[in-house]
């Protein structure tokens, strides 16, 4: 089995050596390969560690021994995946394909993500192929920005969509992150494809427990969280759809590097994550480690037996 390297290691080494050589970028040089040693990567917070978890554990199923590694900054173990010394990853495919794009084209890049999954992930994969990685196909399951209300506050304006919430003329201070001001998918994008009277934002963070505790008293009106964020009960707070497609196509992928884990193999053992796992059931997962403290290994194998993928 590969020993898991350090991030330290990985910030060493990968600065030597960081996939394709720049000549080579925009085509694929090297065949799909097959290793059977495959190291894991989590970005090391809860649903990666739920994700890297399940994959590490279908393909061991299968037959691949996995090692597992924890490099929380995207700047560490992208290179690293490029490079071989990471051979799988949980990513989500809006915010990969521009995080890949501005890599590529730099930070004012036009973004390619979208709300159209089949758009984003052709752009995607023709950004992943250039750099030796492989993008396998999207599930069910998708994290994406969402926005919630308190449960009385909707059924008192009779909200269900955020379609509702722009039509009813309500004024809304919004519970978010101070960078919501800008981005298009937070206050700009709710005021301009849903109307929304968008008063002001504190800045209490995304989903974080003070976000939803000035929604929960009345100070906001509505928060910024995801849609996978399984403490809403407890704080009295329901979800509004996104019904006009704000939101990007952040589906949840796997992506490998080709040259170690391009085969046929990998695909079909991840694959079958793609068959059973929804929003609802990583939403649930993540409530289990987080407000019930289950370690991430025993809340994946638990789901993967219940849904018979492993015995």
């Amino acid at each position: 089995m590969r020993r898991a390297l350090p991030a330290v290691a990985l910030l060493t080494l990968t600065a030597c050596t960081t996939g394709p050589a720049l000549e080579n970028r925009g085509e694929v040089t090297a065949p799909p390969g097959d290793s059977h040693h495959l190291t894991i990567g989590s970005a090391g917070f809860t649903e990666s560690d739920l994700l890297a978890q399940m994959y590490a554990q279908l393909l061991n199923r299968a037959g691949y021994r996995t090692s597992m590694i924890t490099v929380a900054n995207r700047e560490l173990y992208e290179p690293a995946l490029e490079s071989g010394q990471i051979d799988v990853v949980p990513e989500y495919a809006a915010t990969f394909a521009d995080w890949l794009n501005a890599k590529a084209h730099g930070a004012d890049a036009e973004p390619v993500g979208s709300p159209d999954l089949g758009r984003t992930m052709k752009a995607l994969r023709r950004l992943a192929a250039s750099r030796g990685l492989s993008v396998l196909p999207p599930g069910r399951a998708v994290d994406q920005n969402a926005f919630a209300v308190r449960a009385d506050y909707a059924r008192e304006h009779r909200l269900r969509t955020l379609g509702d919430l722009g039509a009813s003329g309500l004024r809304v201070r919004l519970a978010a992150g101070d960078e919501c001001v800008r981005r298009p998918y937070c206050a700009p994008g709710l005021k301009k494809v849903y109307g929304i009277d968008i008063t002001g934002v504190d800045p209490k963070g995304v989903g974080t427990t003070q976000a939803k505790r000035a929604v929960q008293e009345g100070r906001d009106q509505m928060v910024l969280t995801t849609t996978t964020d399984a403490t809403l009960d407890s704080f009295g707070l329901v979800l509004l759809a996104d019904d006009r497609h704000l939101q990007n196509a952040d589906y949840i992928v796997p992506v490998v590097n080709r040259a170690r884990a391009g085969s046929e193999g990998v695909a079909k053992a991840l694959g079958k994550l793609n068959d059973v796992l929804t929003t609802a059931d990583l939403a649930a997962m993540n409530q289990q480690v987080d407000s019930w403290r289950r370690l991430p290994a025993d809340v994946a194998r638990t789901y993967l037996k219940e849904q018979g993928l492993l015995r």
